[in-house]
């Protein structure tokens, strides 16, 4: 379903276009979300907001262990989100208790985050977006849709549920049909990256007058004759046959990478080329989410200078995150990068462990984001956390 705009309206909220962006469980929201902050939007998991706002210190914190109690509290003095979904997943009272807690917090937060994005177009991904304040501020419903067989076989190989338990959390949610019915635009969403990425790009062309589709791929990934200035671009899908190249050739065979897993990926990260004189002799695989930047994968050119062409890399990594308002960068080299510390310390980073960074949800995306023999560096970016502890 399709409604058509003659021109780019603003929302009341801070002169932005707001795109609300809802779907049940398994249907593909935040590969959709991941999308359009490609296409250049500001996005907003306001579910992962409504964490943060009963996190250890933050304001809903107190007012959750008053309104359930201390048994919720874990070892760390924090709340266990599993003891709190068991409790709230089949009780529509205790659900609605807990929306009454949060639901105002994240709907400051989210007005916040709207106020400082430098994008004119903002998206909130948000699973009950329809049923509470946040629909009031969008001016367009965006809805992904999967058929039920595919929304389990998901949860199965994802969440590792049973047949029974994936089943039972499908059901358990809002209609799917009612969701697709309020929508401006509806995203099908059957398994196929390439299907999916021409839906956003055609819904993306559809509200925003002027956007084109993206030019062919013009970065090159073979050595300059010389030295050059280093620059950075940010990856975008178009580059998706240089990324591969780059990342099989730079790992030598540790990450065989073909196009359709690029692109895929697109749906998790985003990447940071490093360029010299136009040509591609690094990459770096990043991605925003809850507020956290995580880099998981460099790769350089052997005959590059380590530590300019890292600082260049890393830079850019930055300054993209600071347009999605990343409050804390986690970087985790394998090999001989994680060795260099004092490589690290020059460019403001600490080697820690994620039990040390003391804020839930930068622990929780480093324990999400480390791997098997790489090295946790961290540096704050910003002092002005949302939700910051009252």
């Amino acid at each position: 379903m399709h409604e058509e705009y003659e021109e780019f309206p603003l929302s009341s909220l801070h002169g932005k276009f707001v795109i609300g962006l809802t779907g049940n469980i398994a249907t593909g929201k935040s590969v959709v979300r991941r999308m359009l902050e490609h296409l250049g939007a500001y996005t907003i998991d306001a579910d992962a907001l409504t964490h943060r706002a009963y996190a250890k210190g933050a304001p809903g914190f107190q007012p959750v262990i008053d309104k359930f109690g201390k048994w919720l509290l874990n070892r760390e003095g924090e709340i266990d989100r599993k003891k709190l979904g068991n409790l709230v997943f089949g009780d529509p009272e205790a659900m609605r208790q807990l929306e009454d807690i949060v639901h105002p917090l994240v709907r400051q937060a989210t007005e916040l985050l709207i106020k400082r994005a430098s994008q004119p177009v903002v998206v909130i991904e948000a699973i009950k977006l329809l049923e509470g304040d946040l629909r009031k501020v969008c001016d367009s419903i965006w809805v992904t849709n999967a058929p039920e067989v595919i929304q389990v076989e998901r949860l199965m190989r994802k969440r590792g549920f049973t047949r029974d338990q994936a089943q039972e959390r499908v059901r358990l949610q809002s209609s799917q049909n009612a969701k697709v019915n309020m929508a401006n635009i509806v995203i099908t969403n059957t398994g196929s990256y390439d299907d999916l990425w021409k839906q956003v790009n055609e819904a993306w062309k559809e509200i925003v007058p002027g956007a084109q589709e993206a030019p062919a791929d013009t970065v090159k990934v073979r050595k300059p004759a010389g030295g050059g200035e280093l620059s950075t671009q940010r990856g975008k899908p178009k580059h998706a046959a240089s990324i591969a190249e780059l990342i099989t050739r730079l790992s030598k065979g540790k990450r065989k990478m073909t196009v359709d897993e690029v692109m895929e990926s697109f749906g998790d990260k985003a990447y940071m080329l490093l360029l010299v004189d136009s040509h591609a002799m690094g990459v770096a695989g990043w991605q925003v989410e809850n507020l956290v930047t995580r880099t998981t994968d460099i790769f350089l050119e052997e005959n590059l200078d380590k530590a300019k062409a890292l600082e260049a890399l890393v830079q850019g990594v930055e300054n993209a995150s600071a347009e999605l308002q990343s409050e804390a960068s986690l970087i985790f080299p394998m090999d001989e990068l994680g060795a260099q510390e004092s490589l690290w310390q020059k460019l403001g980073y600490e080697k820690r462990t994620p039990e040390s960074l003391g804020v839930q949800a930068w622990q929780e995306a480093a324990a999400e984001a480390a791997s098997a023999g790489s090295v946790l560096f961290f540096k704050q970016l910003r002092q002005d956390r949302v939700l910051r502890p009252i």
